[in-house]
Order: structure tokens, then C-alpha cells, then sequence
């Protein structure tokens, strides 16, 4: 029996193509948010490529940004915002040559973020920053990884059975963080391109888009400088057992592998490492549309 998807998560479309070394992009509908850039971001999505209000990329590889010129010639517009790794030059050199390229549009921001970053959505939805290795730090923190969660205030405790009117009173004079608290829970992390990373980002995360670039780890060069890191499938699963991550989406696959390849070696890593959640993959060369509808989950259960 396949995994299923975790019914206290409201379902998520996404529409998404990840190929190593040619393009990746993933759009998440109800969120308005669009994680990368790469070649046929516009052409994929047609007229939804107009939804996105905020585009975060996560670092200025070509694979990962060459769509913006036409993605921004499209959508230029006052609430369009392209967040990008402050530390990265390649984007205000963007900006000004899209502002040369296409005189006629205008109104993007463009937004430099950091590891302090919070990035409000809408009320209820931020999006933080967290880099990762992917891009030696020395040079700066060029490669970021994406934390979306949802936003909600709650009433201070020392408050309750208090009436309306006193509650407004308060607010009124002190402001609303004299009435309550804000809480945030893990919705969705788009990981980008990045080493594993083991220091609990991913724990709790109700959705999680993953690279696995390799299958196998000894196919990484750790030592070669220039090489920006990537992360392998046997390292992917294995983490993502103890992160309690309710459904992982894979992608960036290498297009040396077979779509066979790439499906065997996924349900042995999860039959070696019983991981019982849903797990589904954006294969090499293929747009995916509404991910977790549109194919079966990968799970210990379909080894047969």
C-alpha cells in the first residue's frame, strides 16, 4: 500500500521542472511564490506565470535565473518581487540590463536578502532565508535555501477571560504585541542546490523540495574547488528519516540517469531506510504539473 499524504496539510499545486545543469524551477499556487528561474519557467506555466507576486532565487548559477528575462518582461509590475542572495553581484547586473533590454516594462523590486531576512508574503505566510554550502562561504553567502511558514498571533494567556473592549483598549494603547504572541510553524523548504545538510533546518517541515543532483554519494568530488557542492539520494533519504518531514519532493536529478535509474534507486533507499512518508520526483526533462496529484508516490509499498 503506497504512502499517503498527510491530511493535516492543505494540498499544495505545484507545478515544477528541475534538470541538473539545464534548469530548475518550482511554482507553488497558493502561495504566489516561484523558487528559481530557470530556461521555460514562462513557457511552462503559460498565463499562470502571471501569479507569481515573489520570486526567490537561490543562488546565480545559469541553470537557476536564465528564465528571468522573459518570466520580468511579462510580469514587470509594482508587486512583483525578485529576492535574491545579497552577497551575489549577478543580479544588480540583471536588473540593470533588463532595465536596458526592456525599457518598456518597469516595477519589478528587487530585493537582496540575507540570513536575517524575513520576507511577509501575506499575514499569515513569511519566507526566511537559510543559506547553505552549496557556494564555498568564504566567497560570501551566495546560495540560499528557502523557509516558508505560516504566521498566526495568539492571545497572551495573562489576557483570557478579558472583554473585547478591554482587549481593544490595550491595543490601542500599547499595540498589538501587548495582546499577543506571533507563532510560526514549518510549511514548505526548497532546499535549492546544496550539500546535505544535517543541523535540523528541514525538522518539522510539513513539505520539502530536496536536490538530489547524484544517486550515490561517491559520484560527488568533495575536494574538487571547482565544483559547487550537491547533494545525493542515498544522503537525501536518509536524513530526511530523521527530520520528520511529512512529504519530500525530489528533483534536480542528473540527466546522465534513466528514469528507471532514478525510480529503482529511490524505492531501495526507501525500503533500506523505512521511511514512510510520501515521496514523489520531478525526473530529468519532464514538467510536472501539480506534483503531488499528478503521479504515484514513491514508497516500500510499490518495491512490487
Amino acid at each position: 500500500m503506497s504512502a499517503k499524504p498527510n491530511k493535516s496539510s492543505a494540498h499544495l499545486s505545484i507545478t515544477g521542472y528541475s534538470t541538473a545543469l539545464f534548469s530548475t524551477w518550482y511554482f507553488i499556487d497558493e502561495m504566489g511564490i516561484l523558487f528559481d528561474c530557470g530556461d521555460g519557467v514562462a513557457s511552462g506555466l503559460l498565463q499562470k506565470s502571471r501569479s507569481p507576486k515573489h520570486v526567490f532565487i537561490s543562488h546565480a548559477d545559469r541553470d537557476h535565473l536564465t528564465g528571468l528575462l522573459q518570466f520580468n518582461q511579462l510580469n514587470a509590475r509594482a508587486d512583483l518581487q525578485i529576492h535574491y542572495p545579497a552577497d551575489s553581484g549577478s543580479f544588480p547586473a540583471l536588473a540593470a540590463f533588463f532595465e536596458k533590454f526592456d525599457p518598456h516594462v518597469g516595477g519589478t523590486i528587487w530585493n537582496p536578502v540575507d540570513s536575517s531576512s524575513v520576507i511577509k508574503i501575506r499575514s499569515d505566510l513569511s519566507v526566511r532565508p537559510i543559506a547553505n554550502r552549496h557556494i564555498d562561504p568564504q566567497k560570501g553567502r551566495k546560495s540560499f535555501g528557502f523557509l516558508v511558514e505560516s504566521v498566526a498571533r495568539k492571545l497572551k494567556p495573562e489576557l483570557t477571560g478579558k472583554s473585547g473592549v478591554e482587549i481593544a483598549l490595550i491595543r490601542k494603547e500599547h499595540g498589538e504585541e501587548a495582546i499577543s504572541t506571533v507563532s510560526t510553524k514549518p510549511k514548505l523548504f526548497y532546499s535549492g542546490d546544496t550539500p546535505i545538510e544535517e543541523d535540523g533546518r528541514y525538522d518539522n517541515v510539513e513539505t520539502l523540495i530536496h536536490e538530489a543532483t547524484f544517486l550515490t554519494h561517491d559520484e560527488i568530488e568533495p575536494d574538487n574547488p571547482k565544483r559547487n557542492k550537491h547533494s545525493s539520494l542515498d544522503q537525501v533519504i536518509p536524513m530526511v528519516a530523521g527530520s520528520n518531514v511529512q512529504q519530500l519532493i525530489l528533483g534536480h536529478f542528473s540527466s546522465r540517469y534513466s528514469h528507471d535509474e532514478i525510480d529503482e534507486a529511490i524505492r531501495l533507499q526507501i525500503a533500506k531506510h523505512k521511511l514512510q512518508i510520501p515521496v514523489y520526483r520531478v525526473l530529468p526533462g519532464m514538467l510536472v504539473r501539480d506534483v503531488l496529484s499528478n503521479q504515484e508516490t514513491m514508497s516500500p509499498g510499490n518495491l512490487t
